[in-house]
């Protein structure tokens, strides 16, 4: 069960069905694609993630999947990579509160989202290696462009899950907190980011995500940096941005 709440600017998306530790059956990826794209409908200013219970995402439900006839290609083609293609696209930051398991498509779930805080006890990696299965969901470009590829190939083959601190320690997350810390700490982040210059952050998540993905080097994201500062320039807030600075004060961001 997906469940998505609406507040003062802020989507909170929750994966509900602890009882199975927040697998995702096609049904749950459907409505997950339909809450955000609900939330970018409804012009939220950040988004939040979580997973209720004692897990994150323990990666697909395989409970009853017959691998004889399992549509494999439906699930991963069909609704896993449009689903992360809309998450990592979505028109405002994005933070995950993370606890428990993160494997396959809940990995994936973190690769598209901005900002990723961990219990620092979280267990996160491949389980691939017991199914005879390959990681998927964006799992090796995380793994390979974080921790390089012997290290990554370390984890894929044996199988080892790591835990949240030494995941952040590595550089695949944001921070590792305890594990009663992390929902709050994204809901202050979420609330900050809220509060801020929506264009602003916009604009750099999107040379981010450029360099991300090898369409932009050095002079071309300074190019693209460029040319946002210029675009900026013409919003109410970076007018206002300048105002509060030049007086002073805290800048009262409106998100245009």
């Amino acid at each position: 069960m997906i469940e998505l709440g609406i507040q003062d600017g802020i989507a909170r998306v929750t994966l509900n069905a602890p009882e199975r530790l927040n697998a995702l059956g096609p049904d749950d990826l459907r409505a997950l694609d339909a809450a955000y794209a609900e939330a970018e409908a409804a012009g939220v200013r950040a988004l939040v993630l979580r997973g209720e219970g004692r897990s994150f995402c323990a990666g697909r439900d395989i409970a009853g999947v017959d691998p004889a006839t399992d549509d494999v290609t439906g699930y991963l083609d069909g609704l896993v990579t449009p689903l992360l293609r809309r998450m990592s696209a979505f028109p405002a930051p994005t933070f995950a509160a993370v606890r428990g398991a993160a494997l396959g498509v809940g990995l994936g779930l973190l690769v598209a989202t901005d900002v990723v805080y961990v219990a620092e006890d979280a267990k996160v990696g491949s389980p691939f290696a017991a199914l005879g299965a390959a990681l998927d969901s964006g799992g090796h470009w995380l793994l390979v462009s974080r921790l390089g590829p012997h290290r990554a190939l370390d984890l894929i083959y044996s199988g080892r899950l790591i835990s949240g601190a030494e995941a952040v320690a590595g550089g695949l997350f944001s921070r590792a907190l305890p594990s009663g810390e992390v929902e709050a700490a994204a809901e202050e982040a979420a609330t900050a980011a809220a509060r801020g210059a929506t264009q602003a952050f916009l604009a750099s998540k999107r040379i981010v995500a450029g360099l991300r993905d090898g369409d932009l080097d050095l002079w071309s994201s300074v190019a693209a940096e460029n040319a946002a500062q210029a675009e900026l320039r013409e919003t109410a807030d970076y007018r206002e941005g300048f105002a509060a600075f030049q007086q002073k004060r805290r800048p009262d961001f409106r998100g245009r």
